[in-house]
């Protein structure tokens, strides 16, 4: 058996995942997102990698490829000053060159349902506290609902910014738990999260 079908037998779903820099490097926080040209940021503040792949979705015309998002995404990066070298990873082997989707291409045909959970955490009132990942969460769910056709009632909101589920690490798995439990065939889940990695 092949790696390949080792890894279709063990993880049944094609999970693709954008990270906002190498291992090693830091993905900045933006004081203001609005140098990114997004439509209408939501606060002023934001994740870097998550503002850089608005905009060029907001932006594309045409279909892009995976490579050609990531490309463009650097770039964006570079312009307004930014290091961080953003990072594609998967559960399947991918050709880069095929059109990058966040919708399901079978979506129709299954009669499949869009989904996804957004988490931010800004650890508000602690050290370090971070000023962006709320307004990362509210821009992508602009995004989600407003271009990609997600329904509000099937986006889970965690943040901890005392009017939503606050994302503890028993609620983002309960949310995990729940996104999964509801998967069918033809579905297409999103997950984002905006906040620091240990």
């Amino acid at each position: 058996m092949s790696y390949d079908d080792k890894v279709k037998k063990l993880i049944a779903a094609e999970v693709r995942m954008i990270s906002g820099c190498h291992d090693n490097q830091t993905s900045a926080d933006v004081s203001n997102v609005g140098r990114f040209s997004l439509p209408n940021p939501q606060g002023m503040a934001g994740g870097a990698c998550t503002a850089a792949l608005l905009q060029v979705l907001y932006k594309a015309q045409g279909e892009m490829s995976f490579v050609d998002i990531l490309r463009r995404m650097r770039e964006v990066l570079v312009e307004k000053g930014f290091d961080q070298v953003p990072q594609l990873s998967s559960s399947r082997i991918i050709d880069v060159r095929n059109i990058f989707s966040l919708i399901n291409p079978n979506e129709e045909l299954m009669g499949g349902t869009r989904r996804a959970v957004l988490i931010g955490i800004n650890y508000t009132g602690q050290d370090g506290q971070l000023s962006g990942c709320h307004n990362d969460v509210k821009n992508m769910n602009k995004y989600l609902t407003e271009v990609q056709g997600f329904r509000p009632h099937n986006i889970t909101i965690l943040m901890d910014d005392g009017m939503h589920e606050n994302p503890t690490y028993k609620n983002i798995w309960r949310a995990y738990e729940d996104l999964v439990k509801k998967a069918r065939g033809g579905d297409s889940l999103f997950i984002h999260y905006s906040g620091e990695i240990t």
